[in-house]
């Protein structure tokens, strides 16, 4: 795990929080994720840090709206997703492509068929 700095494409949202990028970050394929590129690398809440523009931060949910997805009301971006582990601990799936200075493309990636639930 390394501590990383990330945020919206406007900039006035911006986080911190460790993240382990040697581990492969999930690519699923569901309508949301597919649609908007997401590559998600998974972080405990006690590793996340909102560290300005929280105000900023507006929420989506659906389907069964267990997952929260949040993003910048200014620019729109979406920087992360609040959930729930299945022990029942809240958990941040963080989109890679916020991070600062992380190369995607060198990033391995592991599919997930969201689509089928």
């Amino acid at each position: 795990m390394e501590k990383r700095n990330g945020g919206c494409h406007c900039g006035k949202v911006r986080y911190e929080a460790e993240v382990d990028l040697a581990t492969p970050v999930v690519e699923c394929n569901c309508s949301i994720c597919a649609g908007k590129g997401l590559l998600l690398t998974f972080t405990p809440e006690s590793q996340m840090t909102i560290t300005s523009g929280g105000e900023l931060l507006t929420e989506y949910r659906f389907n069964t709206e267990k997952l929260v997805h949040f993003f910048c009301k200014m620019c729109g971006m979406e920087v992360f997703v609040k959930a729930h582990d299945p022990s029942g601990n809240v958990v941040y799936a963080i989109n890679a492509r916020t991070l600062d200075g992380v190369d995607v493309s060198a990033l391995e990636r592991t599919p997930r068929d969201g689509k089928a639930g």
